[in-house]
């Protein structure tokens, strides 16, 4: 089994900043992506920020300049730095890893951790 944990999050002021981490852990062969998505209430989940397996990333345009991703390949883990948050940040945030359960079992995995609340307000 593949399993994810995440943690940070929290209530946070307006101009602040909060880092997100994430964990897999299980029968993993290899990951192919790690992201952060974020789904705010009456809204859709929407991707934030994707990291490859080669390091290549991707930012949506609401969080770009101010949200960094960064991933720790030895340990299978995923970060999100976020600053400069703004109250349209506030949202449930999870971390998607995706990639090949081990040899044995040789399938795909597409892996959700169990979401953390971020509320940036005064």
């Amino acid at each position: 089994q593949v399993q994810v944990v995440q943690s940070g999050g929290g209530l946070v002021q307006p101009g602040g900043s909060l880092r997100l981490s994430c964990a897999a852990s299980g029968s993993i062969s290899s990951i192919k992506t790690m992201g952060w998505y974020r789904q705010a209430p009456g809204k859709e989940r929407e991707l934030n920020a994707l990291i490859t397996s080669a390091g290549s990333t991707n930012y949506a345009d609401s969080v770009k300049g101010r949200f960094t991703i960064s991933s720790d390949s030895a340990k299978n883990m995923v970060y999100l730095q976020m600053n400069s948050l703004t109250p349209d940040d506030t949202a449930v945030y999870y971390c998607n890893i995706k990639g090949r359960r081990s040899r044995w079992s040789g399938t795909d995995f597409d892996s959700w951790g169990q979401g953390t609340q971020v509320t940036v307000s005064s």
